[in-house]
């Protein structure tokens, strides 16, 4: 079984954004420039917006959870009124946590690392 697979070159994938931006170059490149940045695994996230006319672009190393939290005490930045870590542990379940004594083992193993 013989594979087709190749690398993408940056100016194909500059083609294709701008074929899917309406033809716009300036997004297109961007959009490329994007791709080559966050690389294979990374992830691109476009939103329009009402207030800004030009292309910004912003990148966020690690996580970003656009859901807000649930308590303000959570807040490290009341400045940006932003809840920041630096390595943070992090659990996720899809169950209802409704007793502390249920994950207890978890938070003792990462207190004690």
């Amino acid at each position: 079984f013989m594979s087709m697979r190749r690398e993408v070159e940056e100016d194909e994938i500059a083609q294709v954004a701008t074929i899917s931006a309406n033809g716009d170059k300036n997004i297109g490149s961007k959009i490329a420039q994007c791709v080559k940045e966050v690389g294979r695994d990374g992830v691109i996230t476009v939103e329009e917006s009402k207030v800004f006319k030009d292309l910004e672009v912003e990148k966020t190393d690690g996580m970003q959870f656009d859901r807000g939290y649930l308590s303000p005490y959570f807040v490290t930045n009341a400045e940006k009124m932003l809840v920041e870590f630096e390595n943070p542990y992090i659990f996720l379940t899809e169950k209802k946590i409704n007793l502390v004594q249920n994950i207890l083992p978890v938070l003792e193993n990462v207190a004690r690392s």
